[in-house]
């Protein structure tokens, strides 16, 4: 594989997501109907996307699941749980190359079996509160990168 081609071409994909999102959303304040355009611009964009959705926070320090596109979701996820809940508790973006390397229930929950690689995303409203974190898998290892952690976090700003 040529990574800078790939590179690029990962690139120009987030590019054009980002340019469709800004363009769909503009006006928009709901914020169901924000996070269901997301995943589908972004399913639609990155072909190493095969599940992509939100877990939205609640008052009891559970991640229930909120609009996704995909496989079957898991339901509910405690913080301190499987990636999301770590992400909900260390308000940090974190990049998973290999999640079989991880142990089942503690640093990873496995909702469905394909997953390879993960990244997972904190969704922030205008007070800086966590409402949400963005969950993306891929049947590919090592997935995702810097590149994507960039853009998704510039993309999910629109929350704020």
């Amino acid at each position: 594989m040529n990574t800078t081609l790939y590179i690029d071409q990962k690139t120009t994909n987030y590019k054009l997501a980002q340019k469709q999102l800004t363009a769909l959303l503009a006006n928009e304040t709901d914020v169901i109907l924000k996070m269901a355009t997301i995943n589908a611009v972004l399913k639609q964009n990155l072909p190493y996307i095969y599940w992509v959705g939100f877990y939205i926070s609640n008052q009891n320090k559970k991640l229930s699941v909120g609009p996704y596109q995909g496989t079957v979701a898991c339901m509910h996820i405690d913080y301190g749980k499987g990636v999301c809940g770590s992400v909900a508790s260390s308000e940090k973006t974190k990049i998973v190359k290999d999640v079989t390397t991880l142990a089942e229930g503690e640093e990873h929950i496995t909702c469905d079996p394909n997953s390879r690689s993960e990244i997972v995303v904190p969704v922030f409203n205008k007070q800086q509160q966590l409402i949400a974190v963005l969950d993306i898998d891929s049947e590919e290892f090592s997935a995702f990168d810097e590149i994507d952690q960039n853009f998704l976090e510039k993309i999910l700003s629109i929350f704020q």
